[in-house]
């Protein structure tokens, strides 16, 4: 008997994730073509030192996620996809759907 409930395409959300990351890693400066300028004559350097590290660590954490998707990817492709590193459970759809680079049930999310 079919299911009514409705399929989800991982692939989909997970290269929809992907090129997000990647549009604001370009936006930030840090990827192809893009970036932030700073007037080279503004009188206040110190405020543009920190708007530039600010940049910087953003950059990290958005180069972290896409580091993740693309392993999510991987996943997918060898069929360990939705299955928690930890405990080795199903991790639940609902939970895939939200964040679907997780590699962790909900039961293990907090891991340090």
């Amino acid at each position: 008997m079919p299911s009514d409930a409705p399929t989800i395409d991982y692939r989909q959300l997970l290269e929809n994730e992907r090129r997000q990351l990647q549009s604001e890693l370009s936006e930030l400066g840090f990827g192809d073509g893009g970036g932030l300028d700073y007037d080279p004559n503004f009188a206040d350097s110190s405020q543009v030192t920190a708007e530039r590290g600010e940049a910087g660590v953003l950059a990290g954490q958005l180069q972290e996620t896409l580091t993740e998707v693309a392993r999510a990817l991987i996943r997918l492709e060898d069929g360990s996809y939705g299955r928690c590193e930890e405990c080795g459970v199903t991790i639940e759809p609902a939970r895939l759907e939200a964040m679907p680079a997780t590699r962790f049930c909900i039961n293990h999310a907090n891991r340090p």
